[in-house]
């Protein structure tokens, strides 16, 4: 009933939108942005993938249009950046992974524009940057460590958005030299963002870092010590229902040690979890643990067979 109400709230705003003066306009544009804005959690909670994957884009370009309307909304801007980046990583990056096998051309097609639209992200996430700390852009350009220090909690939301859509774009992108000299920048603002609030999404921030630990430039030591401390720190906050950390470990982890029976344990435990425990998570859960069965029919491409002894 809530997501039945959200959308007549929104027509009939448009309706507003398409018949009104220009102060009672930008009233209706930003009703209807705090709506879209508020509206994530509809999303999160179902229980259908496919209808979301055939929902979120029309939802996207609505948001895109307000902000045509109005550059400066904040709910929008987070929402948009955050929207973009989920939708991609679930609709357009794991369709070419699970495609690149049976055609290649195809999945670098889809990999090309999931490196678009994680960068559209990654700009929506600066711009609502920007409305708080003025020139961020530039200034993460020049030093992005220092940069960041202006960020506090209440910007770890965005902050971590755009981080995580800049690292998918990097890490989709191999051939592109100029973004991956960007790669400082979206460290900076997601190592700040764990140090301001570690328990952000419960976990969602060590979460991450348990696959990127392996592929961090200039830290002494061996990794898998920190993988594994934010592991099992994004178990302890999210009490072990979310499927993300165990699919992490599982790719990130077991298959660089080759660790088969470790491997099918981490995801087995994804596969485990009761999507409906939590509501909020369902969707998230619903889409790693189709990466889980994906993985796991990989198997044999993932591990080098046990010589014979």
């Amino acid at each position: 009933m809530r997501a039945m109400q959200v959308c007549l709230n929104i027509l009939m705003v448009l309706w507003l939108v398409a018949t009104s003066g220009c102060s009672i306009q930008r009233l209706a544009v930003n009703r209807v942005g705090d709506a879209l804005a508020a509206g994530g959690t509809t999303f999160a909670a179902d229980d259908d993938p496919e209808l979301i994957k055939a929902a979120v884009p029309f939802s996207l370009k609505l948001m895109e249009s307000l902000l045509d309307e109005n550059p400066r909304h904040a709910g929008l801007l987070f929402a948009t950046s955050s929207g973009f980046t989920q939708y991609t990583y679930a609709y357009v990056q794991q369709e070419a992974d699970e495609l690149e096998e049976k055609d290649f051309a195809a999945a670098l097609r889809l990999r090309k524009r999931a490196g678009r639209l994680y960068l559209r992200a990654r700009n929506y996430g600066l711009r609502g940057l920007e409305l708080t700390h003025p020139g961020i852009t530039k200034t993460l350009q020049k030093d992005a460590r220092l940069a960041v220090q202006v960020l506090n909690k209440e910007d770890v939301p965005q902050a971590y958005w755009c981080a995580l859509s800049w690292f998918a774009a990097i890490a989709v992108s191999k051939d592109n030299p100029d973004l991956i000299a960007d790669l400082p920048q979206a460290e900076a603002l997601m190592d700040r963002a764990l140090t301001l609030d570690e328990r952000f999404e419960a976990g969602a921030l060590h979460a991450f870092y348990i696959s990127y630990e392996f592929s961090r430039q200039g830290v002494a030591g061996d990794p898998l010590p920190r993988a594994r401390a934010h592991y099992e720190r994004a178990l302890a906050l999210s009490g072990g229902q979310q499927a993300s950390p165990f699919v992490s470990w599982a790719e990130a982890v077991c298959v660089q040690q080759q660790d088969l029976d470790g491997f099918k344990a981490q995801l087995g435990l994804a596969l485990s979890i009761d999507v409906d425990a939590k509501p909020p998570w369902r969707l998230a859960n619903l889409i790693m643990q189709r990466r889980a069965r994906w993985l796991l029919s990989r198997t044999d491409e993932l591990f080098l067979p046990k010589p014979n002894k």
